[in-house]
C-alpha cells in the first residue's frame, strides 16, 4: 500500500507547493475512518481510495481532487458526516466528497428510463464540478483493474455498466488512454475468448514479421531527421478491443484487418506537424479518406491532432498521428488538463478547454422538456458518436455526429431553416435529404415559405436536436386536431355518467386537474394522456362509487388463497362472464388468463403452477380494459361517431392509438373499459353495425403474457 510520504512525494514531483499538511491529514482521516474495512480480495479498503489518488495524480490533478479521492467513500460507507468532512477539510472538498458519494448512488444499469434519469443526473452533478466525475472514472477504473476479486455474474454487471456508460464518457472528455484501458479491461470480462484470440494472432504475426512497430519508428525517424524535424515518435499495436471492434465493424478476419498499428509524432510547434504530414506523405502512400485536421478543426473536448494512414513497411496500413507537446498534453488528460500542474503552478494550456464551456457544449439542447428516449438518444449522440465537419455556403463550420443527414445541417444551423426545408445541395449537386454527409462537403439549404416538417423526417434525422424540433413541431401541428377529438371524447366520457360537457365543466375539470386550461386538458385528453374517466372524476368524484349490489372489485375473482394478489393478464385481457384459469409467478402472484389464451401454450409442462378460478357472480365494475382493433374510412367525423356508439352502450373509452394510417383508410386500437362479456358483445355488435367501420376485433397479443399494462398486482384474493 503506498503510503503518506510516498504519495506526497509523487505530487511534489509536479507540484512542490501541494499542501503537504492537508494531503496528510486527508491520508489520515481516510485511513482512520476506513479501518476495519477490507476489499472482496481481502486487502485493507483504504487501499482503493490510494490507488485512485494515484491515478488521478499522475494526471497532474490539484490537491482539492487528490483530497477527494481519498475521501471519496468516506461519507457513504464510514461513520464520517458532511458536516465533519466540511469542518476538517472545507465546503469545497465537502461538496466534491459528496458529489461523488451521489454518483455512486446511482444505478446506471437499470432499465432505459432509469437510465435516461440517471444520465440527467450525473450531467446536473458533473456540471457543478467536473472533478467529480474524473474521481468518478478513476475510482470505476481502479476498480476494473481488481475486478476479479469479485463474484462472475457482479463482474459482468459491472463490465458490461463500464463499456456502456464510463468509458464513453472517459473518451469523450477527451481521455483517450483512460477509455481504452477501461474498454479492455471490460473486453477481458465480456469475451476473454475474443480478446486471448486477438492476443494469440498478434503473437503470431510478430513472430512471423518481426516487431513492425520497431521497423516502422525507425523508418519515420529516418525521414524526420532528412526532413531536419525534431520530433519524438511513439508506436504500438492498438489494444484487442480496438482491433475486435473493427472486426465486428468491418466483418472481417484478423489477418485482411488493416492499420492495427499506430505511431505518434509529437513536435515543438503547429507549423512543424504540417512539415511532418508532408514528410510522411512524401516517403509513404495516404490511403484515400483517412485522413482527418483536428488542428484545424478541433473536437468539442479540445482534441487536436492530424489523423493520416499511410501503407508503410510491406504495405502494412499504419495510423500517425501528429501534434504538438501542448495538443497532445490534451489528447492525454482530455479537460483534466485545465487542473494540471507543473512545478507549483497552474499550467495554462491554450489548447485545454475551459469545463465550463465542456459542460454547457456537453448538456446543449438536453432541456428538462425532453422525455425520457429523446434525452438518452440525444446524450449518447453526444458521448458515442465520431463529428463530421460540413461547411455552409459562407464558409462556416457545421459539426454534426456521423450519419448526419441534410435535415440535420439546416437544423443546426436554426430551427426556423430545418423547419421550412424542401431540399438540399452538397458541393453544388441537388441530393435527397436522407444523404449521409461526409467531411469537408458544402451543403447548401434550400427552403420554401409555407413549408413544415413532415413526420417521416423523424427517421431520417439523427441528431437529437432536430428530431426533437421534428416532434414539437408536428406535435404542435396536431394540437387543435387533439383538442377536436379530446372535446369529442369528453362529450362522450360526461354523458356516460349522465352530465353535459359544458364549457364551465371543462374549466372546472382543468383547473381541478392543476392544468393551464380547457384547451390544454382536451389536447392531453385526445392524445391519450389522460383519459375520459380521469376527467369526469375530476368533478363528479362520488360517480365512480358503485353501489352495493355489484361486485366488489376485491372479490372479482374466487378460487386463490386469502394471501395471493391478483392480476388480469394484458395478452388475452379477459372479462367477466369468459372461462379463466390462473398461472403463479414466484413474489408475483397470479395471472388470470381466458381458458383460450395462447399464451398458455407456454405453461403445459407446468401443470403445477395451474390453477382453476372463476368469476365471482354479480354484477362487475365497468373496469375491465379490452383492447379492439378496429379499421375505419377515414372520412370526417367518422371517428367522433365510433366515441359516441361506444358512449352509447355505456362504456367508456380509455385510451386510443393510430397504428397504421392510409388515405382512405385508419387503422387504431381502441382501448374499453366494460363490465363483462355481455357488455363487450353489445360494443362489438354496434361497431359492427356502423357502415365506416371496415373491420372490428378484439386485440389480443400472446407476447404480454406476463405484462400488467393498465393493471397491477395488489388486488387480495378471496377464497
Amino acid at each position: 500500500m503506498t503510503t503518506a510520504d510516498e504519495l506526497i512525494n509523487l505530487v511534489r514531483t509536479y507540484n512542490p507547493r501541494s499542501n503537504e499538511a492537508l494531503l496528510r491529514d486527508a491520508y489520515t482521516f481516510g485511513a482512520e475512518m476506513h479501518e476495519g474495512q477490507f476489499r472482496h480480495s481481502g486487502e485493507p479498503y483504504f487501499t482503493h481510495p490510494i490507488a485512485v489518488t494515484c491515478i488521478l495524480a499522475e494526471q497532474q490533478m490539484d490537491d482539492a481532487t487528490l483530497i477527494t479521492a481519498l475521501l471519496h467513500d468516506t461519507i457513504e460507507d464510514t461513520k464520517a458526516s458532511f458536516s465533519e468532512v466540511e469542518q476538517r477539510f472545507g465546503r469545497e472538498i465537502a461538496d466534491l466528497v459528496d458529489g461523488v458519494t451521489k454518483l455512486t448512488n446511482l444505478q446506471l444499469n437499470s432499465t432505459q428510463t432509469k437510465q435516461a434519469e440517471n444520465f440527467r443526473k450525473l450531467f446536473m452533478a458533473t456540471s457543478r464540478d467536473l472533478r467529480v466525475t474524473l474521481v468518478k472514472l478513476a475510482d470505476r477504473l481502479h476498480n476494473m483493474r481488481t475486478i476479479k476479486s469479485m463474484r462472475p455474474e457482479k463482474q459482468v454487471q459491472k463490465a458490461r455498466e463500464t463499456m456502456d456508460i464510463f468509458a464513453p464518457l472517459a473518451g469523450r472528455m477527451g481521455m483517450q488512454w483512460m477509455r481504452e484501458e477501461l474498454e479492455d479491461l471490460s473486453f477481458r470480462v465480456i469475451n476473454p475468448e475474443g480478446r486471448n484470440s486477438i492476443i494469440r494472432r498478434f503473437i503470431t504475426l510478430q513472430r512471423e514479421t518481426g516487431d513492425v512497430v520497431q521497423k516502422i519508428t525507425a523508418d519515420m525517424r529516418v525521414e524526420l531527421e532528412r526532413a531536419e524535424i525534431q520530433a519524438d515518435v511513439v508506436g504500438r499495436a492498438k489494444k484487442p478491443y480496438s482491433i475486435w471492434r473493427k472486426m465486428q465493424e468491418k466483418d472481417q478476419g484478423f489477418s485482411r484487418l488493416s492499420d492495427i498499428y499506430g505511431f505518434r509524432i509529437i513536435v515543438a510547434t503547429e507549423a512543424d506537424c504540417y512539415r511532418v504530414l508532408g514528410a510522411i506523405h512524401q516517403r509513404w502512400r495516404a490511403v484515400p479518406g483517412r485522413f482527418k485536421d483536428y488542428i484545424s478543426q478541433p473536437k468539442s473536448n479540445g482534441y487536436r491532432s492530424i489523423h493520416t494512414t499511410v501503407s508503410g513497411r510491406d504495405g502494412k496500413r499504419v495510423e500517425v498521428q501528429i501534434r504538438t507537446r501542448e495538443m497532445h498534453e490534451v489528447a492525454e488528460t482530455g479537460v483534466a488538463a485545465h487542473w494540471s500542474y507543473k512545478n507549483g503552478e497552474r499550467v495554462e494550456n491554450r489548447f485545454a478547454v475551459d469545463p465550463v464551456h465542456w459542460i454547457s457544449a456537453l448538456t446543449e439542447r438536453l432541456d428538462e422538456d425532453q422525455d425520457h428516449d429523446e434525452f438518452l438518444e440525444a446524450v449518447k449522440l453526444e458521448m458515442y458518436t465520431d463529428q463530421v465537419f460540413c461547411f455552409t455556403p459562407k464558409g462556416d463550420v457545421i459539426k454534426l455526429p456521423r450519419g448526419a443527414t441534410p435535415i440535420d445541417f439546416a437544423y443546426a444551423i436554426h430551427t426556423r431553416i430545418g423547419s421550412a426545408c424542401v431540399g438540399a445541395k452538397v458541393d453544388g449537386l441537388r441530393v435527397p435529404l436522407w444523404t449521409r454527409l461526409k467531411n469537408g462537403q458544402s451543403v447548401d439549404i434550400v427552403t420554401a415559405e409555407g413549408q413544415t416538417p413532415q413526420a417521416t423526417w423523424i427517421d431520417i434525422a439523427v441528431t437529437g436536436r432536430a428530431k426533437t424540433a421534428i416532434r414539437r413541431s408536428l406535435k404542435d401541428e396536431d394540437r387543435e386536431r387533439f383538442i377536436r377529438l379530446g372535446r369529442e371524447l369528453a362529450r362522450v366520457a360526461f354523458e356516460n355518467v349522465g352530465k353535459s360537457a359544458t364549457v364551465k365543466a371543462l374549466r372546472t375539470a382543468a383547473k381541478a386537474l392543476a392544468l393551464d386550461d380547457a384547451d390544454d386538458m382536451l389536447y392531453r385528453l385526445g392524445s391519450a394522456e389522460l383519459t375520459g374517466r380521469a376527467v369526469v372524476r375530476a368533478i363528479y368524484p362520488e360517480l365512480n362509487e358503485r353501489h352495493g349490489d355489484e361486485v366488489d372489485q376485491k372479490r372479482a375473482v374466487v378460487g386463490l388463497a386469502p394471501d395471493q394478489v391478483q392480476q388480469r393478464s394484458a395478452c388475452c385481457q379477459p372479462v367477466p362472464g369468459e372461462r379463466i384459469l390462473g398461472i403463479t409467478y414466484r413474489g408475483q402472484g397470479v395471472m388470470v388468463h381466458a381458458i383460450d389464451c395462447e399464451a398458455l401454450i407456454d405453461y403445459e409442462d407446468q401443470p403445477e403452477r395451474w390453477i382453476d378460478l372463476q368469476w365471482q357472480d354479480g354484477t362487475h365494475s365497468a373496469v375491465n380494459t379490452v383492447t379492439f382493433d378496429a379499421t375505419i374510412t377515414n372520412d370526417a367525423g367518422v371517428l367522433g361517431r365510433i366515441c359516441t356508439l361506444i358512449g352509447e352502450q355505456n362504456a367508456n373509452i380509455s385510451d386510443l392509438r393510430f397504428i397504421d394510417r392510409k388515405p382512405d383508410y385508419y387503422r387504431l386500437l381502441i382501448d374499453v373499459d366494460l363490465r363483462d362479456a355481455e357488455h363487450l358483445h353489445r360494443v362489438m355488435t354496434a361497431l359492427e353495425a356502423e357502415s365506416n367501420v371496415s373491420s372490428i376485433a378484439r386485440y389480443r397479443d400472446p407476447g404480454l403474457a406476463s405484462t400488467g399494462r393498465k393493471t397491477s398486482f395488489g388486488v387480495q384474493a378471496q377464497g
